[in-house]
């Protein structure tokens, strides 16, 4: 089994998956409702469903002969912590690099004319 982050960048790989995040996003959804706007079938969105499960993106729960989904969010959480050090590292790069290019155009005459 890979390491959650692996597991988690993979569930999140396939644009079904993404999309049926994107309506858990909005509140708790059977099997049925989130099938619906797809044009495979409720077997193939159960698989999907599996891999989001098992990767801890959602919860699955027991209502009568419902088995409603929930959004879970602490393993997207795990990937927006990953995904903050390499955005302050090119927030930081991008600072240096608008530094040094005011540097430069302060010793250029014809830079400043644009």
């Amino acid at each position: 089994m890979p390491d959650p982050l692996s597991a988690t960048f993979a569930a999140l790989a396939d644009p079904t998956r993404r999309a049926i995040l994107a309506r858990l996003a909005q509140g708790e959804a059977s099997v049925g409702q989130l099938a619906a706007p797809f044009s495979i079938s409720q077997p193939a969105v159960s698989k999907h469903l599996k891999v989001l499960e098992q990767a801890g993106l959602i919860t699955r729960g027991r209502a009568a002969q419902s088995r409603p989904c929930k959004l879970d969010v602490a393993r997207l959480r795990d990937v927006s912590d990953w995904l903050e050090t390499y955005r302050r590292f090119w927030d930081e790069s991008f600072d240096r690099l608008d530094a040094y290019l005011a540097e430069l155009q302060k010793g250029d005459p014809d830079a400043q004319k644009n």
